[in-house]
């Protein structure tokens, strides 16, 4: 008789896990939904910043390129860009392009090239 009413028990708990108590919009959760759209700004309308960055990096330079206003893929084929042109690695970070050392004077003329606004920032 106790085996019968832990496992009863043991199927009540189970069965508490996967019900929905309160759910407003739907049975399933959408993740796409909540996600936000970032606008694909032609580069002569984007203001960019060049500076380079020591600070949380083990002491190593890098060159962080920010005020991006394009989509994911548009900042892979650019950075894809900027890292053949200064033989670095390289990543994008949060609508922020990092390349590795310092190049900010060769990546501000890359960028003009490609009709960007780029200028550089800080000393």
């Amino acid at each position: 008789m106790t085996a019968e009413y832990s496992e009863s028990n043991m199927s009540k708990d189970k069965k508490s896990e996967n019900r929905v108590v309160y759910s407003e919009f739907g049975a399933k959760p959408n993740p796409d939904a909540m996600k936000r759209g970032t606008a694909n700004l032609p580069p002569a309308q984007q203001n960019l910043r060049v500076q380079t960055s020591r600070k949380g990096r083990k002491g190593k330079t890098v060159t962080v390129i920010t005020g991006f206003q394009a989509n994911a893929e548009t900042l892979a084929d650019l950075l894809k860009q900027l890292k053949s042109q200064c033989g670095a690695g390289g990543t994008v970070k949060e609508q922020e392009i990092e390349i590795q050392g310092d190049h900010a004077q060769k990546l501000v003329q890359v960028l003009s090239m490609l009709g960007y606004k780029a200028k550089v920032s800080g000393g």
